[in-house]
C-alpha cells in the first residue's frame, strides 16, 4: 500500500527560517523513501515562489503551499485559492487601521504597504529577502495588488482586538510568538490539502505522515495518525506521536526510518 510524507521546510528540511541548509541525511532519506514507493510532499506556509529551488531538487511528487491555498501535484496546479481584488484591498484598508505592519503573499511574490509602521522586524525580513534576490518594491497601492494570505507583526499601540474582530470574519488567525501571526483564508490549511491530495491518491489516512516544527504545522499533525515534530520544538511535543531529533542531528533520517519508511 502506497504512503504519503508531508514535509514543512524551515527548521524541517532546512536547518532554520531563510536557510537553505539541507543536511545530506536529509537528501538521503527523501530519496530511499521515494524508492521505497512513497509519495513525498512539501506541505508550508510559504506561498509557491519561495520554495526554494534546493528544497524543489529533493525530488518531491507536489507542492502544499500558503497552508493549503495553492497544490500543485506532479507539475499539476490542481487547487489555487484566489481571492477578489476587491476584497483584498479593503482587508488591507483595514489594517492600515489597526496600526499593525503586515506582508501581503501571494503565489508569485510579496506586497509591502508603505502607509503602515516600519518596524524592526520588517527591516529584517526585507534585509534576508535582498540577499536572496527576491523582489520587494510590491505595494499594496500596485494595480496587481492581491494577496493569498498574510502575516502581520504587532506594534506599541495597535488594535489587537478591531484585527481579531475584523480579520477573525475570513481568516484563521495563528500566533507564530513574538508577536507574529499568519493569517489564512477560512476553509484553507495544511490540513484541507492533506485530505485532497490523499482522496486524489486514493491512500488511506493511516499510510499518511506529517513532519514539522511549528504551531502552524498543527492542522496537518493534528489531520494525520503519524504526526512527527522535530527535535528542539518542544511547543508543538503535546500534538505529535513522535518526537525525533533536530533536523541538524539527522531528523528526518531518524523520523522515517522509525515508521520503516526507509
Amino acid at each position: 500500500m502506497k504512503k504519503a510524507i508531508f514535509f514543512d521546510i524551515d527548521g524541517t528540511i532546512t536547518t532554520g527560517t531563510n536557510s537553505v541548509i539541507i543536511p545530506e541525511s536529509t537528501r538521503e532519506a527523501i530519496a530511499r523513501a521515494r524508492e521505497n514507493g512513497c509519495y513525498t510532499f512539501i506541505n508550508t506556509g510559504r506561498t509557491e515562489f519561495n520554495v526554494n529551488k534546493k528544497v524543489r531538487s529533493l525530488g518531491f511528487d507536489g507542492l502544499i503551499c500558503g497552508c493549503g491555498t495553492y497544490i500543485e501535484m506532479n507539475g499539476e496546479v490542481i487547487l489555487r485559492n484566489r481571492l477578489s481584488e476587491e476584497f483584498c484591498r479593503s482587508t488591507a484598508e483595514m489594517i492600515r487601521k489597526t496600526g499593525l505592519t503586515p506582508v501581503y503573499e501571494y503565489t508569485e511574490g510579496y506586497f509591502f504597504d508603505r502607509y503602515t509602521p516600519e518596524n524592526s522586524e520588517l527591516q529584517w525580513f526585507l534585509r534576508t529577502f535582498v540577499e536572496e534576490g527576491i523582489l520587494v518594491d510590491g505595494q499594496v497601492d500596485d494595480e496587481n495588488f492581491t494577496f493569498d494570505k498574510f502575516i502581520v507583526w504587532e506594534n506599541d499601540g495597535c488594535d489587537m482586538e478591531l484585527f481579531r474582530c475584523e480579520a477573525g470574519k475570513n481568516f484563521e488567525i495563528i500566533n507564530r510568538g513574538g508577536g507574529l501571526y499568519e493569517n489564512v483564508p477560512l476553509g484553507f490549511s495544511k490540513a484541507t490539502a492533506i485530505k485532497i491530495v490523499l482522496d486524489r491518491l486514493g491512500i488511506p489516512l493511516e499510510n499518511a505522515y506529517a513532519i514539522g516544527d511549528s504551531m502552524n504545522d498543527l492542522p496537518m499533525f493534528r489531520a494525520v495518525p503519524n504526526s512527527i515534530a522535530m527535535g528542539g520544538a518542544e511547543e508543538i511535543y503535546p500534538y505529535v506521536s513522535y518526537i525525533t531529533t533536530s533536523v541538524e542531528n539527522d531528523g528526518i533520517y531518524n523520523a522515517l526510518e522509525h515508521f520503516g519508511l526507509i
